[in-house]
């Protein structure tokens, strides 16, 4: 008798700080979910909006992620003028308030737009906290590990490959669609996932050859192994 078809994988995957034609095309071949464009200057991942522009249109059949730290309304509307987006990734300190005027604004324009909160957590209580606050204002949730501290040479928000105690965020009622980052890689991907309990997992360090230079063979073997991976067993 022929076995029955394979359930696909119900995790998601965003490769972030696609900053190439051929790490995007790499990324979509491979089944990524959601693509990264980072515009923070001190990333080494960061591209200009005129930069940016042509890779979010040749984008398709994946969610195009902006990623911003603490913007300015003039910062977002330099990048949303030319680049096409579907989420905004705010990794920065943003206030509940700050996040709800975001959304509220952009969705005047662009009416499907998500905003997703980047979240540095290292107790359940951080994450319960960031729910609690967060969840009435964004779309989406993003946790990571804390950056590094103030002052740390080459510290960013976020793509430090830094990984945190993945259960603390394992059982959470988070009513958003969220994804997990920090320090993943191929290697550990299936385990954090089988830990947390992840529906969705988001990478950039962890598929460089060199700081912010995306290497395909490393985005084909992460999203394989985030994909083969369930968030219920380890």
């Amino acid at each position: 008798m022929t076995p029955p078809p394979a359930t696909p994988s119900p995790v998601q995957v965003k490769i972030c700080g696609i900053n190439s034609a051929e790490a995007l095309e790499t990324a979509m071949a491979a089944g990524a979910d959601l693509v990264g464009f980072v515009f923070y200057p001190p990333s080494p991942r960061n591209l200009s909006a005129a930069q940016a522009s042509p890779l979010s249109f040749a984008a398709k059949g994946v969610k195009r992620v902006g990623l911003f730290v603490d913007p300015t309304d003039y910062d977002l509307g330099l990048v949303l003028d030319v680049v096409q987006l579907d989420v905004l990734q705010l990794h920065g300190s943003e206030t509940p308030a700050r996040v709800a005027e975001i959304r509220t604004f952009w969705r005047r324009f662009v009416p499907a737009m998500e905003v997703m909160k980047a979240v540095g957590v290292a107790t359940r209580a951080e994450v319960a906290q960031a729910v609690a606050d967060y969840g009435p204002v964004a779309d989406r949730f993003l946790f990571d590990a804390k950056p590094p501290p103030d002052g740390t040479p080459g510290a960013l928000p976020g793509g430090n490959a830094r990984a945190f105690d993945w259960t603390i965020v394992a059982g959470q009622a988070v009513p958003r669609p969220w994804l997990l980052a920090g320090g993943l890689t191929p290697d550990n991907v299936a385990e954090a996932i089988g830990i947390s309990g992840a529906p969705g997992v988001d990478v950039s360090s962890g598929v460089e050859r060199a700081r912010g230079v995306k290497d395909p063979a490393l985005i084909r073997a992460f999203i394989a192994a985030a994909k083969g991976a369930s968030p219920t067993t380890a």
